[in-house]
Formats: C-alpha cells, structure tokens, sequence
C-alpha cells in the first residue's frame, strides 16, 4: 500500500507545482522585467530540450522517465539569480544549481520535487590579472575556458584544477577540486581567496561580508547547499615554461601486477613537482577476443625531461621510464595532451563546451593508506574480466607533496596527510537501457565491496566531487541528521559538524538542498 500512496502523493504535489508554475513565471517578470524572458525555458519553448540536455554528461538521468524541470533559467546577471532565488521560495520549488553538469548522480539537474534549474552558462567571463597573480572567474566558466584565458595573458601562470575541460568551475572549486597540479600545489579550493555568494535572502555577500565561516564552507563543502556562488576570485600559481609528461603502458605479461605494487610504495618518495596517476582496465589483445590488464601510467612533471629522468631513476626505476616516452610543451599545452586530444590540437579546443557523446556511467572512490597487496590486485583484474561493459576502469591517483601539508581542517575537505593514493572506481555503458543500468551498477558495488579490506575504514572515505548516492541520501532532499552523518563523516570527516553549524546559520530553513546537502541542525 505505502508505494502507491508514496506515488499518489508525488504525482499530486508534481500537478500542483505545475499549475503554480505560471504564478513562478509571472513572480520572475515582477521581480526583474530587464531580459529576463530571454532567460527562461519551459516545457512549451521548442529550446527547452536542447537547453537541459547540452551540459547533461551521464546518460543515466536522460531519460524520458527523468523527472524534468518546471523552468530552467539561464540568468545574464546576478539580478536574475535573486529573482529566481525569491520566486523559487515564494512558490514552493526547489532549485538546482547547474555549472557544468559533471555531477556524477546528476542533482544539478534532477530532483523528485518539483524544481527549478538554474543553469550558469551564460555567467563565464574570466578576468587574469598577471601583475597581481589573480583572475576572477564567473561560476558558468569551464576549467577549459579558465585554463584557455589564463595562457592568454601569461605561459607561466597556471590554476591547479581538474582535468576534464568541460567541468564548471563552480561545482569543481564547491567540492574541492584536485587535479594535475595536487601534489605541488593541493586543491583549487585551496586557493580562493574571495568570493561572490547570493544567498537564501538574495544578497550578494563576498568574503568580508559573508565571514569566514561561510567562506570555509563554500570552499569544499559542496555545490547547491549555502548559496549560489557567482564567481571566485583565484590565486594562480607560477609554473615553469616547460613541463614533461608521459603516458606509459604496461600489461599483466609486462609484469603490471608488481609494478602497480611497487608504485604504491614508490610515490612517497617522489618529488612534489611530479604527479603520478594509473589507470586500470581491461583490453582486448587479438581478434579472437583475448584480454588482458593495462595499467597507463600518468604524469605531469613540472620540469625539463632530464631532471624528470633522474628523479624517476632514484624513486621508481621499475617501470623503465626512457626518455622516448616522455614529452616536453607548455603547461597550457599538457591540459589539452590530458584531456585526451591529438598532439598538436588547437588550444581553442579548450573553449568548446559542447559534450560530444554521452554515455551512462556510475563511480565511485575510496582513500588508500597501506599498499593493497599483489593478491588483491589480483582479486581487482578477475573482477574486471568479469565485465562486458563499454569501459570499467579504476584510477589510482597520487597523493603526498602538498597535500600533506595543509591541515584536514583548512577547508571541508578533509583527505590530506596520510593517503597514499585515491581510487576512482567508473564504469561506462552506451546507452540507458534499465537492465543494463542495473547489472553494471551491481557489478561496481561488489567491487566496492570487494575492496572494503584494503581502504580506510571507520569511515571508509569519500570524495564529494564524485558523489555517491549509494552511500545514503534522502530521496526527497529534506536531509535528516541520522541520515546525513552516513555519508557526511565520510565526505568530510570532524569537517561535517562545522558544516551542519554554518548550514544551520545560514539557510535554517533548508531551501538549498539536494539528496546529499549539509543539514541545518533545525532539521535534525
């Protein structure tokens, strides 16, 4: 019986948000008149579609049976935000915050309560200035396009984010945002030093004005849960007019089960300026279907190829790294070379937000402190040669260098001092066949529970930036605190009860908010 009530209830409260959704638009054209019917999508515009799917990247919420938005917003100015912001409350909808659409369950565009999205892709207008080593950066803006405007102005200035150039930078930074450049300089959410936020009130608060508590916490406690953050104000790092990279592959027949031991305990002895990355995978070797195990070993190294080759000599002379492997260009140029694009690629590759293909994925991470033993690697590729999917794969990515230097409690994020390394668990299939779904999703948490022996337990840690529904989460978003400290201890450890207290500051009433968000202790 309780199912179908539960269903009655939804469908209802989804027909009465609907039929109030003209009293929404009508509330946005009083609040703000200027442009704003540019902005705003409804089911009936023949944009709407192509507007909600550009920036959705996994297949899994583009279905027909995806719960869609009552209005999707695309604001040219702050203005709109508070005008949204003011209508959403007024009239009983939830809002979604929209940058990129990287999200890995897909709440930025998604909710079973009747929603709004706002969709940032018209703020993106970043800002360098080389003299002071600066750039402000609107909250819409991709790292490719951060990363593209930055060398604009200066080779030797850099942003230490994430790899995939398409990812909002306002959901990147919001998590804590590692990436190519951790190990020397840890997060992007480590160097914002300011900040634009509208909050539940509509104010547009910065550093001074919304204090350091509220400051802290957008800083890798999550998107869509304090505010919506505008734009950031960047501290960039200097970077050398030469850099080396690498991808170098190995088998299981090229003896990849010791290497991948025998990196675990190598990358604590490498420099800062080298960061150090596997991906792990299954791959045909002939037409005849048989397989084995690749493990691509990845680097940035922030130096010339000489200095690299000594280093890798003294601290990981197993894997044979020559110096035919290696590549030297331009910081600029290795985000295009990561980013997986032909050599040579045009740098205004960096500016194209289009997705290509979409496919459906699910990930999900752990932290690692001790080597995982050869024996359960082994254990990992019997498990990958279970799997028929398009692609499965586990990246085991560095930690150390600077990460280790700055305190867990600096900013939400917590994984610093004592990882090794981070796993990151995805596998990818083509299309959103439920069946499908459902047997590459089972196939990913029993290896997540296969490797339950080898992580960090007591919790067992998570990265907020690759959100994890299977960790808990309330399905209509109105967060208690018995469910939250599920999964809130192990995205952010001791951090999770300096969050609740800022959440509970600063939206009391829980407005923004989603599956996963910070409760404020009035919901406890």
């Amino acid at each position: 019986m309780f199912p179908f009530l539960f269903l009655f209830l939804f469908s209802f409260s989804w027909i009465a948000s609907a039929d109030r959704h003209e009293d929404f638009l009508q509330c946005l054209h009083y609040q703000n008149s200027i442009a704003i019917s540019k902005v705003i999508y409804t089911p009936i515009n023949s944009s709407y579609s192509s507007v909600l799917q550009f920036s959705i990247r996994n297949g899994r919420f583009n279905t027909s049976a995806t719960p869609k938005p009552l209005v999707i917003v695309t604001p040219l100015n702050e203005a709109h935000i508070q005008a949204a912001i003011t209508c959403s409350q007024k009239h009983g909808l939830q809002i979604r915050v929209r940058s990129g659409g990287h999200d890995y369950e897909g709440l930025s565009y998604v909710s079973v309560l009747p929603f709004v999205v706002i969709d940032l892709i018209n703020m993106r207008t970043v800002t360098v200035d080389v003299g002071n080593k600066i750039a402000w950066v609107q909250a819409g803006a991709t790292l490719g396009e951060v990363y593209y405007r930055i060398a604009e102005k200066s080779r030797t200035l850099a942003f230490p984010a994430g790899v995939c150039p398409t990812v909002g930078s306002g959901g990147h930074i919001s998590g804590g945002g590692h990436g190519m450049m951790m190990r020397k300089y840890g997060l992007a959410a480590d160097h914002i030093i300011d900040a634009k936020l509208i909050d539940v009130k509509g104010r547009i608060l910065d550093r001074a004005s919304m204090g350091e508590d509220l400051f802290w916490a957008i800083r890798g406690g999550g998107g869509n849960t304090f505010g919506v953050v505008v734009a950031w104000k960047l501290e960039l790092v200097t970077v050398p007019p030469t850099v080396t990279v690498f991808n170098v592959t190995r088998t299981l027949e090229q003896n990849a089960t010791k290497l991948v031991h025998q990196w675990q305990s190598a990358i604590g002895k490498f420099d800062e300026d080298l960061f150090s990355r596997i991906f792990l995978s299954r791959v045909n070797t002939s037409q005849e279907g048989k397989t084995t195990i690749l493990a691509v070993y990845t680097s940035l190294f922030l130096g010339g190829v000489d200095r690299l080759l000594s280093m890798m000599q003294q601290s990981f002379p197993q894997l044979g790294l020559v110096k035919e492997d290696c590549i030297e260009m331009s910081w600029i140029e290795s985000t295009v070379y990561f980013a997986q694009f032909p050599r040579n690629t045009s740098l205004d590759v960096l500016l194209d937000r289009s997705p290509g293909s979409t496919v459906s994925f699910k990930g999900k991470t752990d932290y690692v402190k001790e080597p995982i033993p050869e024996i359960a690697l082994e254990g990992i590729w019997e498990r990958l040669n279970q799997l028929d999917a398009q692609v499965a794969q586990l990246q085991f990515t560095a930690y150390g260098g600077k990460m280790d230097e700055i305190s867990e409690t600096s900013t939400p994020f917590p994984h610093r001092a004592g990882n090794l390394f981070q796993i990151h668990y995805a596998v990818f299939w083509g299309d959103q066949d439920s069946e499908r779904s459902q047997k590459y999703t089972s196939w990913i948490r029993k290896l997540y529970s296969y490797m339950t022996p080898y992580v960090t337990k007591n919790p067992r840690q998570a990265y907020i930036n690759y959100r994890d529904l299977d960790l808990g989460m309330n399905s209509l978003g109105n967060t208690s605190y018995k469910q939250a400290r599920i999964w809130g201890t192990k995205y952010f450890k001791n951090n999770f009860d300096r969050l609740v207290h800022v959440k509970t500051k600063v939206d009391p009433a829980n407005f923004f908010r989603n599956e996963q968000s910070i409760p404020p202790l009035t919901s406890w």
